[in-house]
Parts: structure tokens; sequence; C-alpha cells
């Protein structure tokens, strides 16, 4: 199996050397040994780099990324944690649709100033009681006026 240094395994990742010794710090990929002062690691490190990168687009946190990657380098996926996950990203998904409602609303008042919209009123009354981040996190957010 080929080896690459930590320079290669950058140019051929877009991972930073930075970036590459901290996941090793991390235990996410392990080098298995050096050539001079560079740290050597086997071909495969470019997969396991692709797999963190596809955890970190779904939000997932380096630990929790550790946790699904196998000591082997393999995947183990965990398939309870998913669903876990992909519920989580719905109720975020959920809660920044209805606050894009919100601006969308406040962005068509044909009030002069925003200030004076009505709308925009509502939802500055919902922020300040809590209400907004309440309504938003259950996706609840209904049309105020306009």
């Amino acid at each position: 199996m080929k080896e690459m240094d930590i320079g290669e395994v950058a140019r051929r990742s877009g991972v930073p050397s930075s970036t590459l010794r901290y996941y090793e710090e991390k235990g996410l990929i392990h080098s298995i040994g050096r050539r001079g002062l560079s740290r050597v690691f086997r071909a495969d490190v470019l997969q396991r780099l692709s797999l963190i990168a596809l955890g970190q687009s779904a939000a997932f946190s380096l630990d929790d990324i550790a946790a699904l990657l196998g000591a082997d380098g393999q995947p183990a996926i965990d398939h309870k944690r998913l669903a876990e996950k992909a519920d989580e990203l719905d109720r975020t998904i959920e809660h920044l649709s209805a606050i894009r409602d919100e601006l969308r609303r406040a962005a068509a008042c044909p009030a002069p100033r925003h200030i004076e919209c009505p709308s925009f009123q509502k939802m500055l009354d919902a922020v300040s009681t809590g209400d907004l981040k309440r309504k938003a996190g259950r996706g609840n957010l209904r049309r105020h006026g306009s």
C-alpha cells in the first residue's frame, strides 16, 4: 500500500496539515511513522478524511465522528445515532425555515420604515418575549398582519 507524507495528504485531500495534525491528536486519523520530520500516512487515510468531511457536512461534531469511525478505518454505523441526527437536522431546518419566512414578511412590508410595519413590530415583540424562538423551534410561526 502506498504511503504519503503529511504534505501530500494535505495536497490530495485539501485538508491543511495543521488540521491533519489536530485530527491525529483527536484520534480520527493515525500516522504510521515519520519520514524525517514529516508524518507518514497510509493511502487509505484519504478515505477516512472523506468520511470525516461527510460527518461534518451532516453537522456531527468531531467527537461524534470519532465514535462513528472504527479503529480499522471503516465506519461503525450507529443507526440510532444517525436517526437522531436526522431528527435534529429536521428541527433545525424547521427553525431556520420559520425565521426565513418571518424575514421575508418583514422585507415585503410596504411601510416606509420597517419600524412602522405592524408585521415587523409583531416579530420584534415575539423576539423580546422569547416567543419567536419557541414558535420557530416548533415550526409554528404564523403570518402577522401584512
